[in-house]
């Protein structure tokens, strides 16, 4: 059963602006309580909805995709940021020499909002991300902890049973596959959900490769129940509670969405 805004680029656009107008942008402000003027570039942008609370608030941002075709409805939707100059929006991979060419060091805040867990090599793109800050620049990241119910994105099947299976995606590949092949899902389906098999991040891992690129972590705050499922399901968010998310590996669990900002050491 794939969720209506999973088809709807109109709905996923307005629920990535609430969620960003409400959860992620005080957030960030806790860390930059005067947005206006600040830089901002959002890495996997998609259809742009989380940027558009920051813009209506001053900031200057750039939002990059590898999908043009996502590229362009963000353009359909923040028409009037970009013809403004506020706004650009650029199909490219941010390790291409010419964009780092154009941005080093240019970049207050980078946002990458459920996208670190689809990135294959974490590491990397975590370390790459210093050279695109500026000098009080910092780095929110907002993502599902693998072990979470629906860390594997199973949301996306089209059979509504599998859908609504928690923990599945923890089955080991071989057996996860002959799951997904079992309850009839489609080819590109069961693609995507290996991917972001091998690309799910715990609580753990992020904040070793955190320390291990000598980044600081400055604020962090994990959810119980993730803000979004407010705009998806119209569940009321819950912040963890503290005993629990103080238990390393546990937490991964119980926990639907973490939220950090982390800047250099």
């Amino acid at each position: 059963m794939s969720l209506e805004h999973h088809k709807d680029a109109t709905l996923r656009y307005q629920q990535q602006v609430d969620n960003s107008r409400n959860y992620v942008l005080p957030f960030i402000q806790l860390e930059f309580p005067h947005l206006e003027g600040l830089r901002v570039m959002e890495v996997g942008c998609g259809e742009g909805g989380v940027l558009a609370p920051l813009l209506e608030k001053g900031c200057n941002c750039v939002g990059v995709d590898l999908a043009p075709t996502r590229i362009e409805l963000a353009k359909s939707f923040l028409e009037k940021y970009t013809a403004g100059g506020q706004l650009k929006l650029i199909a490219q991979n941010i390790y291409d020499v010419d964009f780092l060419g154009a941005f080093r060091n240019a970049f207050d805040v980078i946002i990458l909002k459920d996208a670190i867990e689809h990135i294959p090599d974490q590491e990397k793109i975590i370390g790459h991300l210093k050279q695109l800050l500026s000098p009080r620049g910092q780095v929110y990241f907002g993502f599902p902890p693998w072990y979470m119910p629906h860390g594997g994105h199973q949301q996306i099947c089209q059979n509504k049973l599998l859908s609504m299976m928690p923990y599945v995606h923890l089955l080991p590949m071989p057996l996860y596959r002959g799951v997904l092949r079992l309850f009839g899902e489609k080819a590109d389906v069961i693609q995507d959900l290996t991917e972001v098999k091998s690309t799910g991040i715990s609580i753990e891992r992020f904040e070793r490769i955190v320390k291990r690129q000598h980044y600081k972590i400055t604020q962090r705050r994990f959810y119980l129940i993730n803000p979004i499922y407010q705009y998806k399901f119209g569940v009321k968010p819950r912040v963890q509670w503290k005993p629990v998310a103080a238990i390393p590996f546990i937490r991964n669990f119980v926990t639907t969405c973490v939220y950090y900002m982390v800047k250099p050491e």
